[in-house]
């Protein structure tokens, strides 16, 4: 029986993708060896998800795309959107899955006959080595074993996707990519919408796989547990070495520190830089008293006089050139600006006075059972429970957008905003700063939206439909905070966004002086977390945890 051959690396060379209207990406260069476990990291827009896009082979007809990518053959996108078609069924998903892994079982039985010939061994081996890199005997008892780690054994298996929730689809195409072990994985968001068990599931698998695995991912947890290395798309002119490198060996605790550091060193360089730029400006247009003084001569000194004179000339020509030489190196050497820091500025919520949350016996039929919810200006809540006990759904009742089917819900807040996971895009073709403009302008005085530090100026004019899910969650934040509610409903705030501002709004969480109700998965923030906190379960409505000192479970 031959041995399985080495698993190949994943090698970009030079990838560049433009658009019509922008470059997103320019002469990235990436080697991912097998077992190793690479994080792409930075600001919201920097090109994480079209990076994947372009090695996989899956962007837009408009991108034009330069460079070389080679990758194993058996490579595997899973991007934030699960690839099902809405009208399969769970059965249908698993078995589609099953498939080919059930063929190579087959393929390898029928093909043993014919090994008494050259050519009959050769596709035997081709065969075997394909059953075997998939390891194809056990695929079955693992598609199993997945969904049931994994929470989907108890999914009715006739039930089509379209009706599962986001965490169940990203759930079901984790069983998929566990059952078939690809050579080569890439992962965008793969955290979004799943429960500590899942993420704790998908951990222990993307360790022990043996291939290429390339995650983009805003969970620092994960980033810190999975990781071997990250790629920092926007490291700046330094890199994360000081010579232009953008790879980092580690997670994402070590890197926060390193990044600060290479940003530190590109500023004082620049600094550096700009000062010996300013001396040899100063030294093209150096004066002849930098060389002699001129006295003037005396009658019988004329002649030497003369004489020197000239050679104060030609070495104050040698000088200038010599400046201007060393002027035209310094220029073409020196680093760029280190652009603004986008940084957030806002206030989440204003202040108030009194009750703002009054919730009693509140059910959702068949989503959400909560015995008792009261919160009071300045108080924050914290919402965790695990995929489908009605975190969303609460929020959406105290926005106003649910309605409950029993008991009483009172909120006494003056302005309620929620910033929800999929926020509608009204016109795709409008610009992010019109459609900011066109949803604050009702406000009496709402803050320009480049003073919030939530979207770079120079997305501004981008359309809205051509910002990155980030972008587009940061342009939903600002226009809900530019209400400057005194209630402010958020749900899983830290999906999507940059590491640097899910850091931001975690500060402002904890200094914001109206009533907040967060909704997160986000295992960072929890493990930060020291307000109240309410706990749902699944299904049976069961609550922990206490809320401002009151007790919520069911007296």
């Amino acid at each position: 029986m031959p041995a399985t051959a080495p698993l190949a690396p994943l090698v970009v060379t030079g990838l560049s993708v433009t658009y019509p209207d922008r470059t997103v990406l320019s002469g990235i260069d990436l080697v991912a060896q097998p077992g190793r476990r690479i994080g792409l990291v930075g600001e919201n827009g920097v090109g994480k998800s079209t990076l994947l896009r372009a090695v996989a082979g899956r962007l837009p007809t408009p991108a034009r795309v330069s460079g070389t990518v080679t990758a194993p053959d058996d490579l595997v996108l899973l991007g934030q959107e699960a690839p099902f078609r809405g009208s399969a069924t769970v059965e249908q998903v698993l078995a589609m899955t099953l498939a080919p892994l059930r063929r190579a079982v087959v393929d390898v039985e029928r093909l043993a006959a014919g090994v008494t010939t050259v050519e009959g061994t050769r596709a035997y081996d081709r065969a075997l080595e394909l059953a075997l890199a998939h390891d194809a005997w056990d695929a079955d008892r693992r598609a199993a074993q997945a969904a049931a780690r994994l929470g989907l054994d108890g999914l009715d298996p006739a039930r089509p996707v379209r009706t599962l929730s986001g965490g169940q689809r990203t759930r079901l195409a984790l069983a998929t990519i566990m059952t078939t072990r690809p050579a080569c994985l890439l992962l965008d968001e793969p955290t979004n919408h799943l429960d500590d068990d899942a993420v704790d599931v998908l951990t222990a698998f993307l360790r022990d796989l043996p291939g290429v695995v390339v995650l983009a991912s805003h969970d620092r947890v994960l980033l810190d547990d999975v990781c071997t290395d990250l790629v920092d798309l926007d490291a700046g002119a330094l890199g994360t070495d000081g010579a232009g490198g953008r790879r980092f060996g580690g997670g994402w605790s070590a890197y926060e520190a390193a990044r600060a550091d290479a940003r530190r060193r590109w500023e004082q360089t620049y600094a550096a830089q700009q000062e010996e730029l300013h001396r040899l400006r100063a030294g093209t247009r150096i004066g002849s008293d930098a060389i002699a003084h001129d006295r003037g001569p005396s009658d019988g000194d004329k002649f030497i006089y003369s004489f020197k004179g000239g050679r104060v000339d030609r070495t104050l020509a040698r000088r200038r050139k010599d400046a201007r030489r060393r002027l035209e190196e310094a220029e073409r050497d020196q680093v760029r600006r280190p652009p603004a820091l986008l940084v957030f500025r806002g206030d989440l919520t204003t202040g108030a006075t009194g009750a703002l949350v009054h919730v009693r016996g509140v059910e959702v039929a068949g989503r959400l059972w909560v015995d008792r919810v009261d919160l009071a200006a300045g108080e924050h809540l914290l919402v965790t429970g695990a995929n489908g006990s009605g975190k969303s759904t609460l929020l959406g009742v105290l926005s106003g957008r649910l309605a409950a089917t029993a008991g009483s819900v009172e909120v006494a807040a003056c302005t309620v905003r929620e910033l929800t996971q999929d926020p509608p895009v009204a016109d795709p073709a409008r610009s992010a700063l019109a459609a900011y403009d066109d949803a604050v302008r009702a406000l009496a005085d709402p803050p320009p939206l480049r003073e919030l530090g939530l979207l770079h100026p120079r997305d501004h004019r981008t359309p809205v439909g051509h910002l990155s899910v980030g972008q587009r969650r940061r342009l939903a934040l600002a226009v809900a905070i530019a209400a400057a509610p005194d209630l402010l409903l958020l749900d899983e705030p830290t999906n999507h966004v940059s590491l640097a501002l899910a850091g931001e709004l975690e500060q402002a969480l904890a200094t914001s002086p109206g009533g907040i109700v967060v909704a997160s998965h986000d295992r960072w923030l929890r493990r930060r977390w020291e307000g109240p906190e309410l706990a749902l379960t699944p299904g049976s409505g069961a609550l922990a945890g206490r809320l401002a000192g009151v007790d919520t479970m069911p007296s």
